[in-house]
């Protein structure tokens, strides 16, 4: 259900619903707009009567949502949701690309790498401390020493930062230095996890599982929001398919698909996407053009020698190259993307 306000409503009559609301043991949402402010209800199962609810001062209309991912969905939230990431919106008119290493290795390589990053116009700075691995045997982050590195990059550069988190037991650390908190997508499913993110008040960038529908990640966007966390960012990085030749098949029909659907913004990481570092700079510039508001790409300056996805890291000088072409694809679409220093 939703509930639409006046354009003129004060705060009285918007309390008003929500405790009627509360009172049936349902959750209201308020999700204000630039047009409307609207009061979205979950917890209820299908369309409910709630007495004297379209009769309270303020209300304008009582809609019936049909769609199972209530609060992510435009009927609740018509305009585009911008996500505010430490300063650094994400959603709007500019193309924002977060860039760097899949895996925080040392002070030396992320110190270098963040400032690369930035010179060529990177608003921010990825790094993963802890690292889920399909090997245990492989490389799993340096955990917090990892975090701290990232934190002295972003104070050196001013770049924010978006890294991992893959388990509720070291979400409280994580939290403490990301400015993005990543949901992986061995993990976007992990309900137990999505719950305790939506907790927070702290942006969230879930990413698509491997075999996940888009109506399956538009679900589990709606574990956290239902939580009261609506700085959700949803990124498309690739599914599996029977197609060998690269790493993963890189659905860019979800990009318009997911941006018809909701209201909430949507980055694509090719790197993830397609897993060959010559392929990276095509499928970014796709990307742009399918309408993508940000994108994600690894960076390390000696992909050879990198401790995880070495094969899809793209060096400083190739994304310098990435950068420049995303810029002429996102002029074309009337978008922006920053330029370097």
């Amino acid at each position: 259900m939703l509930v639409v306000m006046k354009k003129d409503s004060n705060q009285q009559a918007i309390d008003r619903v929500c405790d009627l609301i509360r009172a049936r043991g349902f959750a209201p949402h308020v999700m204000p707009g630039a047009v409307r402010i609207a009061i979205g209800v979950t917890g209820n199962q299908g369309f409910v009567e709630i007495e004297n609810l379209e009769s309270v001062d303020g209300v304008m209309e009582v809609i019936h949502v049909t769609s199972p991912h209530k609060l992510v969905s435009r009927d609740v939230h018509p305009e585009d949701t911008i996500v505010d990431v430490r300063g650094v919106p994400i959603g709007g008119k500019e193309i924002v690309v977060m860039a760097g290493p899949c895996a925080v290795e040392s002070r030396e390589q992320v110190m270098h790498i963040a400032r690369e990053v930035k010179r060529l116009g990177a608003r921010m700075l990825r790094g993963g401390a802890f690292k889920p691995r399909t090997s245990p045997y492989a490389f799993q982050g340096l955990k917090k020493q990892g975090l701290e590195f990232l934190a002295e990059a972003r104070e050196e550069t001013g770049l924010p930062i978006v890294t991992e988190v893959k388990d509720t037991d070291n979400l409280e650390l994580v939290a403490e230095y990301a400015d993005l908190l990543q949901i992986g997508a061995r993990n976007m499913q992990n309900f137990t996890l999505l719950e305790e993110v939506g907790k927070l008040r702290k942006p969230v960038l879930l990413k698509r599982g491997m075999s996940a529908t888009i109506k399956e990640l538009l679900l589990a966007a709606e574990y956290i929001m239902s939580q009261g966390n609506y700085q959700v960012i949803l990124c498309e990085r690739g599914i599996r398919t029977f197609e060998d030749s690269t790493r993963n098949t890189l659905d860019l029909n979800a990009v318009p698909v997911m941006k018809a659907l909701s209201h909430l913004p949507v980055v694509v990481d090719p790197s993830h996407g397609i897993g060959l570092w010559s392929k990276v700079t095509p499928m970014a510039r796709a990307s742009v053009a399918a309408g993508a508001d940000a994108l994600i790409i690894e960076v390390h300056h000696e992909p050879q020698k990198a401790l995880s996805d070495g094969a899809q890291s793209l060096t400083p000088k190739s994304f310098a190259l990435l950068m420049r072409d995303v810029r002429r694809i996102a002029a074309a679409v009337d978008r922006t993307v920053a330029s370097g220093e």
